[in-house]
């Protein structure tokens, strides 16, 4: 049953997320509605954990700022594990000048410094790039820059891992036989490699979703990943800065959800690591 305690949790924080819009409507409340003479408010009535700085019910935010969060930090997660299986089940099963390359370039990714790197890149003018003002002034350009940042920085663990579980696979009896046969070399990749990559790629996949999102934060609190008016829990805790000493709870709040989605993110990747290959944990 423990096993399963993180898979309830995410759930649990998933459907509460994603079904804000609902919740917002049954507490009839707006999450962008200001109201400045109630500032700061403690809980009660229909502010389930009271309001901020403008007067914004702070539950409702948490929950819009849950649906970016785990957007992007989903979204990166499953792009960068795409990128990191083909680069290294290419690596692993080409092998030669073809492995050489794509090791070097992953190497090379492991190199530089992440977090500063990410800096740089999301402090970028996108219409200094050639991006239309429109697409540049979007609301949810914020997001997508994040994504898309996060997701070419963050798939060099996945392709290691790829890579070593391809170059075992491919000397396996079932995949010579499948080459003796004359089966083509993508049919191979995608028939018998890739099935056999999976339980690796789930489990990497989870517990990088958990880094993933304290990346997000962290950009977010810096001022330089999800922008306003789009909550996130990055900028809720930005704004919480301010007011720290006198109103902690406002930092406290955004600080716990992401400490307890992290959490259990790296709990369910070692229970799915367990239950996917047991033999490989020893129990």
């Amino acid at each position: 049953m423990r096993r399963f305690l993180p898979a309830i949790v995410l759930l649990a924080l998933f459907l509460l997320c994603f079904f804000a819009p609902a919740i917002e409507h049954l507490l009839n409340i707006s999450s962008n509605e200001t109201d400045l003479a109630n500032r700061f408010a403690p809980a009660a009535g229909n502010h389930l954990l009271g309001t901020d700085e403008l007067g914004r019910d702070i539950f409702v935010r948490l929950l819009y700022g849950g649906q970016v969060s785990l957007t992007a930090a989903l979204a990166a997660g499953l792009a960068s594990a795409f990128i990191g299986t083909s680069v290294g089940m290419a690596a692993g099963y080409l092998g030669g000048k073809w492995d050489a390359i794509l090791m070097r370039l992953t190497d090379l990714l492991i190199a530089l410094p992440s977090l500063p790197l990410l800096i740089i890149l999301s402090a970028l003018d996108l219409q200094k790039l050639g991006f239309s003002a429109d697409i540049a002034n979007s609301p949810r350009v914020s997001l997508y820059k994040i994504i898309a940042l996060i997701s070419i920085l963050s798939w060099t663990t996945v392709a290691r891992l790829a890579r070593a579980r391809t170059l075992t696979l491919r000397q396996m009896d079932f995949v010579r036989a499948a080459r003796a046969l004359g089966v083509g070399d993508f049919r191979i990749v995608l028939r018998h490699i890739f099935p056999n990559l999976m339980n690796t790629v789930v489990v990497a996949t989870a517990l990088a979703v958990g880094n993933i999102i304290l990346m997000e934060s962290v950009l977010s609190f810096l001022g330089l990943g999800i922008q306003p008016p789009l909550p996130s829990w990055g900028n809720m805790l930005t704004h919480a800065e301010e007011t720290i000493w006198e109103h902690a709870r406002l930092s406290v709040y955004p600080g716990m959800m992401i400490f307890v989605t992290v959490l259990a993110f790296n709990f369910l990747g070692d229970a799915l690591q367990q239950t996917l290959d047991p033999k490989g944990t020893g129990k």
